[in-house]
Formats: C-alpha cells, sequence, structure tokens
C-alpha cells in the first residue's frame, strides 16, 4: 500500500465508518513512521555527533571471512569492518564501554571491546545488509566456531542487529 492509496482508504474509512477512521489514520502513522532504508550511523562521543555513511562503511570494508549463521541455519560470507579499529579511528582509543541504539529500538550497554574478533558486519553473501536482513550494520563474533554449539540460538545471545548508533562510554 503506498501513501496514496492510503490516504482514499483513510477518507473512504472516515465518511462510512468514523470509528474505523482513526484505525486508518494510526495505521497511516505507522506506516509513515517506518524506517525503510538506513542510510548513515551515528557514532557519538560526548557532545560529538558524528553520522557516518553506510556506503563510506562499505567501502572501507576489508574482511571477508565464512561464518554460520545459525538464525538462517548455513555459512555465509560476511564482510565488513574490523570493529576494534574501527573505535579507535573513530575515538582514538577503545572507550571502556559502548552505547548501542538500533533500528528496532533495543538498546544496551556493553564493555569489553578491545579484542580483534569482532566484525562490523556491513554485506552478506555479497548484498548490502538491510532493515530486513538484519542490517544495515551487525557485530559478530568471529571467535564463536571454537567455543558455541552452532545449533544452540542461546550461544548468539551477543550479536547485535541493525544498528543505528555507537555512542562512546568513558
Amino acid at each position: 500500500m503506498n501513501a496514496a492509496s492510503s490516504i482514499v482508504a483513510m477518507r473512504c474509512c472516515a465518511h462510512h465508518y468514523p470509528k474505523a477512521s482513526v484505525a486508518c489514520i494510526l495505521l497511516l502513522l505507522s506506516w509513515l513512521s517506518v524506517p525503510v532504508y538506513a542510510h548513515a550511523l551515528n557514532v557519538i562521543n560526548g557532545e560529538k555527533n558524528t553520522a557516518l555513511a553506510l556506503n563510506e562503511l562499505r567501502q572501507q570494508s576489508t574482511v571477508n571471512s565464512p561464518v554460520f549463521d545459525p538464525f538462517q541455519g548455513r555459512e555465509v560470507e560476511m564482510h565488513g569492518l574490523e570493529f576494534r579499529r574501527f573505535l579507535i579511528n573513530q575515538f582514538g582509543e577503545v572507550p571502556p564501554a559502548l552505547h548501542f541504539t538500533t533500528w528496532d529500538g533495543y538498546e544496551v550497554t556493553l564493555g569489553g571491546w578491545d579484542d580483534p574478533k569482532w566484525l562490523m558486519v556491513t554485506a552478506e553473501d555479497g548484498e548490502p545488509l538491510t532493515l530486513r536482513s538484519r542490517g544495515p550494520l551487525r557485530l559478530v563474533d568471529l571467535a564463536y566456531n571454537d567455543q558455541r554449539d552452532i545449533k544452540s540460538l542461546r550461544e548468539f545471545n551477543d550479536w547485535i542487529w541493525m544498528i543505528r548508533s555507537i555512542e562512546a562510554r568513558w
């Protein structure tokens, strides 16, 4: 349903079914508020807020790694940036903790990022990550193969999907 057909449906509902008009308006507002495409990552360091274009991050991605994705049940070729190096480039050093906000509203603060095993994934099997594919950015632990049962989804609860912003917590 596009915006024009939504407006026509809303007018029809309001005229014939006054109670349904509220539902039509809420449906239209929810449709308009959903981000269809993400174009930037917000990187926050104190008062400084920088929007990094996702296309630029994809161009900077130099790491390719086959990773078993338990959520898809298959091995995929993940392409991205070494997350530790990304943090040093953005903040001058690895912050003690990072606060993540995702496109679906999830927020978490975690420490321990001074480890090269983390990959900030920008593409999978040659295709840029989108919101539909749990992107546009995703953090994946590349060292999980040695320590985790790939048949147990509970073993992968520290992967972070749909990253919208990263804030340094000093």
